[in-house]
């Protein structure tokens, strides 16, 4: 038989002997009616986390969590790091249609843990975004010289 040892000592004699198998163990209870099983043992969601919900704070009307939406702790992460993608996808979708480039766009996530169960999870994520235009359409230059000329006037500081 191969298995483990056993060091075993009685008086003073000791001595090395196989371990009896599991299957001689004797002593055991079969799960029956009155007894609970494993899945009834585990802890069961908290209620800080089973209920907190996310929403886009954003002026991006066209992404996802426009209304509070619960998400579990385990899955934020793809779910929060989806939903700036989302963004990202917008603002070069915005550069494309409007003929400029982007010059980066940079997603950064929130980490936290629940004060109630310690279990880590992403509380939310900001991305940053750049959007150049080529200045050398005549009529692009123009109209911001116009809107220059009418917002130079708008903030006066006054000392009295």
């Amino acid at each position: 038989m191969i298995g483990p040892l056993g060091y075993y000592t009685v008086g003073n004699v000791s001595w090395n002997k196989p371990i009896e198998p599991v299957s001689k163990v004797t002593n055991t209870d079969p799960i029956g009616k009155d007894k609970m099983l494993v899945n009834e043992t585990r802890p069961a969601e908290c209620q800080t986390c089973k209920n907190r919900r996310y929403v886009d704070a954003s002026n991006d009307s066209n992404v996802s969590f426009q209304t509070p939406t619960h998400i579990s702790p385990k899955s934020s992460y793809a779910m929060v790091s989806a939903h700036e993608q989302e963004h990202v996808t917008n603002a070069y979708r915005d550069a494309n249609q409007k003929g400029g480039r982007v010059v980066y766009a940079s997603v950064s996530l929130k980490m936290a843990v629940c004060p109630e169960c310690h279990t880590p999870y992403v509380a939310g994520g900001i991305t940053r975004s750049q959007i150049k235009y080529d200045t050398s359409n005549p009529y692009e230059n123009m109209r911001k010289s116009l809107e220059g000329s009418v917002i130079k006037g708008m903030n006066v500081n006054y000392i009295i």
